[in-house]
C-alpha cells in the first residue's frame, strides 16, 4: 500500500532532493538535452529560489518526491499572476514515481492554499504546448485554456501555454 503524501514548505535539508528531482523531471521528459542550459541551472538553485518564492516539497515515507513553487503578483518568480491569481510554478514528480500521486496531491495543496488567500480568485500556471501529461493533470482538476495569455521565452521561439482555474 502506497503511503500517504505530506505537502509542506520546503527546508534547506530538502534543497539538493528538489534540485535533482527537477533537474531528472525536466530531462525525462525532455524539455531539455542538457543540465547544463542555462534555464536548467536556474531552476537547480532551490536556495536562491526559496529566497523569493515559496517552495513546498511532496514527501512519502519520509523521502522527497516532488516540489512545487508558488508566487504572487509582483514576486520575481512570478511570470504570470494577476493581481488576484496565485501562480504555481516548476510542479515536478521523481520520475522513479511519476503516476503515483504526488502531482496531484501538491496541486489539491496549491488549489487549497489558493481558496484560503484573500483575495485571491484563481490559480494559474505556464506549460510547455507538448506536456501533455502536465496538460491532463491540470484539465482533470477543472483548469482551462487561456489562450490570449500564452507568451514566448524571452529571447526564443518557444511558446507557452497558460491555464487558469477560478477558485
Amino acid at each position: 500500500m502506497q503511503q500517504q503524501i505530506i505537502i509542506r514548505p520546503a527546508v534547506e535539508a530538502d534543497f539538493d532532493a528538489v534540485a535533482r528531482i527537477t533537474r531528472d523531471s525536466y530531462l525525462a521528459a525532455g524539455h531539455f538535452d542538457s543540465p547544463d542550459h542555462p534555464y536548467m541551472l536556474q531552476i537547480q538553485d532551490v536556495a536562491g529560489r526559496a529566497g523569493k518564492a515559496t517552495v513546498w516539497v511532496a514527501e512519502r515515507d519520509g523521502k522527497v518526491v516532488g516540489s512545487v513553487t508558488l508566487a504572487v503578483a509582483g514576486e520575481p518568480y512570478a511570470d504570470i499572476a494577476l493581481e488576484d491569481e496565485l501562480e504555481f510554478r516548476m510542479l515536478v514528480v521523481d520520475p522513479a514515481v511519476q503516476r503515483s500521486g504526488a502531482g496531484k496531491a501538491m496541486l489539491d495543496a496549491v488549489i487549497e492554499h489558493a481558496k484560503s488567500l484573500e483575495g485571491t480568485k484563481a490559480v494559474a500556471l505556464t506549460t510547455g504546448r507538448t506536456w501533455e501529461s502536465a496538460h491532463g493533470l491540470y484539465r482533470k482538476a477543472g483548469f482551462q485554456r487561456v489562450p490570449e495569455r500564452d507568451w514566448f521565452v524571452p529571447g526564443t521561439d518557444t511558446k507557452l501555454q497558460v491555464y487558469r482555474l477560478e477558485v
